[in-house]
């Protein structure tokens, strides 16, 4: 019986930060999460891209074309999409994270989800580095392990 499993290290690999611009201090922090677990583990500052969009909604879009560039181990996607009044929200945040699924199927490329989807903006800082942690810093670290265990399964397939 063989096991495979990812390492946490960021040594060698590339990584590509798509962040929304909207609800920009939630994100902020963190794509600053994201970054910051990157390089505790052990990534190079110059083998980190960020690509900032207006919204969460266009995060597939440079998603697939950094998916589709070959120049990336690891695509870590941030956002911050709130409950409003109407269900705007969930239709977003549905339709995003579906493509984003599709995209990582497709390409084979490791896409890291770490878009909230919160009821309110006290809810998204608590998830951005408060309380709750940090999802950016949650999405670095998939990112890193998923690069990891599919080089190891691209050498042993």
């Amino acid at each position: 019986m063989s096991h495979f499993e990812g390492n946490l290290s960021a040594q060698g690999l590339r990584f590509a930060i798509v962040v929304s611009r909207y609800n920009e201090l939630i994100t902020d922090r963190l794509k600053e999460g994201a970054i910051q677990t990157l390089l505790r583990h052990g990534a190079d500052p110059d083998a980190i891209d960020i690509y900032t969009v207006p919204g969460s909604w266009e995060i597939p879009v440079v998603a697939r074309e950094c998916a589709h560039s070959n120049e990336y181990d690891a695509i870590i996607c941030l956002g911050a999409v709130l409950q409003g009044e109407t269900s705007h929200a969930q239709h977003i945040s549905s339709a995003v994270c579906s493509a984003l699924m599709s995209l990582m199927v497709e390409t084979g490329k490791p896409i890291a989800l770490g878009i909230l989807t919160d009821a309110t903006f006290e809810q998204g800082l608590a998830r951005a580095g408060g309380k709750m942690g940090n999802k950016g810093s949650e999405a670095a670290l998939s990112a890193i392990e998923m690069a990891n265990l599919l080089r190891i399964t691209g050498e042993t397939l």
